[in-house]
C-alpha cells in the first residue's frame, strides 16, 4: 500500500498560487464574511458647558408617609369601577370619601372601604400623621380573574359569558409643606 504524503505549508500555498485569479477572490471573499467583523464604537466627547450642572439637591421637608391598601377579586367589573375610581384620583382624602359616599355607583362601596383602610394603614405607620394632610397619591383598578359562565340559548345550546372581578389598589400620602424662601 502507498502511504499518503502529508504536504507542508508551504506546498499548499504554491498549490494556492497555482489556482485561477477569479477562484481566489470568490476564496478571499468566503474568508471576510466568515470572519466577524469588529463594530467600530467611538465614544463621544462629552462637550464642556460653561454652566455648571447643579448638584443633587436634598429636600429640606423629609418625605411624608405614604401607605397603600388593596382590594383583590372584588365582584365587579372593572370598567365600572374605573369610573368611579378616576373621581377621586388625586383628592385629598376627605373630599375623596365624601365624593365616595354621594356617588351612586356599586363601585364606590367597596372604593370607600380599601381608601378607609389606606388610611388607617398611613396612621398605623406613623401615628403622628396628620389626616387631614392625606391625599390619594395612586388609586387604579385591575382586572381579576374572570369566572365563566353559561347562559341556556334555544335549540340546546349554551353562550359563555364572563363574571369579571377586579383588583382596587389605593396609596395615599402626606402632602409635603412648601418650602418658603424668604
Amino acid at each position: 500500500m502507498a502511504e499518503k504524503k502529508k504536504t507542508s505549508g508551504a506546498k499548499a500555498k504554491k498549490d494556492l498560487a497555482k489556482k485561477s485569479p477569479a477562484k481566489k477572490a470568490v476564496k478571499k471573499a468566503a474568508v471576510q464574511k466568515a470572519a466577524p467583523r469588529k463594530a467600530k464604537t467611538k465614544k463621544p466627547e462629552e462637550k464642556k458647558s460653561a454652566v455648571p450642572k447643579p448638584e443633587a439637591v436634598q429636600p429640606a421637608v423629609p418625605a411624608g408617609v405614604e401607605a397603600r391598601a388593596l382590594a383583590r377579586f372584588v365582584r365587579i367589573s372593572p370598567q365600572k369601577a374605573r369610573l368611579v375610581i378616576d373621581l377621586i384620583r388625586g383628592q385629598g382624602v376627605g373630599p375623596a370619601l365624601t365624593t365616595l359616599q354621594f356617588t351612586k355607583k356599586r363601585a364606590a362601596r367597596p372604593i370607600e372601604k380599601v381608601l378607609r383602610s389606606a388610611i388607617a394603614n398611613a396612621e398605623q405607620k406613623d401615628e403622628n400623621v396628620d389626616v387631614d394632610r392625606l391625599y390619594v397619591k395612586h388609586a387604579v383598578v385591575n382586572e381579576g380573574f374572570r369566572y365563566k359562565r353559561m347562559r341556556p340559548r334555544m335549540r340546546g345550546m349554551a353562550d359563555v359569558f364572563y363574571r369579571r372581578t377586579s383588583h382596587i389598589e389605593i396609596a395615599v400620602a402626606e402632602k409635603r409643606a412648601a418650602a418658603r424662601t424668604a
